[in-house]
């Protein structure tokens, strides 16, 4: 398997499949009131990097850093296509969020993920995340859960 991530536009087919998916499984485990997903174009603006994971050139995975104000940012479009979890490659795509978060001395990373979504918590967790309140606009819901990093 030749896993390679790299920052891309999300403007390309192949990653609109893919968004598409990550959004079709949320909505599978979430209520979409409770469904907050940024779309392709919102993905592609200046405040957001989008890093994309391609097995042999296939689009498999996803995750961006989005940039807020009072040097914060946020972990969000985390997905992994099923034939592809179980390997580390989230945890990957977190390092290199945080790397750049790093990189552009971003002082706090934060996320809001679904309340029925445990492997993403130990991706989280693994990568030193804690849980906490309520994150920048997001609602304070029993269906969300929120994380934080100091960085």
């Amino acid at each position: 398997m030749a896993i390679e991530i790299a920052i891309e536009t999300p403007l390309q087919d192949d990653v609109r499949d893919l968004v598409r998916q990550l959004n079709e499984t949320l909505l599978e485990l979430t209520p979409p009131e409770h469904c907050y997903h940024l779309t392709v174009e919102q993905m592609a603006g200046h405040d957001t990097t989008v890093f994309i994971v391609r097995d042999n050139g296939t689009a498999i995975g996803c995750g961006a850093l989005k940039r807020h104000g009072g040097s914060i940012g946020e972990v969000t479009r985390m997905y992994i296509r099923p034939s592809h979890r179980g390997q580390r490659i989230g945890a990957r795509i977190v390092e290199r969020v945080e790397a750049l978060a790093r990189d552009e001395d971003l002082k706090r990373l934060v996320l809001e993920t679904g309340d029925r979504h445990p492997a993403a918590w130990t991706v989280y967790e693994r990568a030193g995340f804690s849980r906490c309140g309520p994150v920048l606009d997001y609602p304070d819901s029993e269906w969300s859960v929120f994380y934080e990093k100091s960085l």
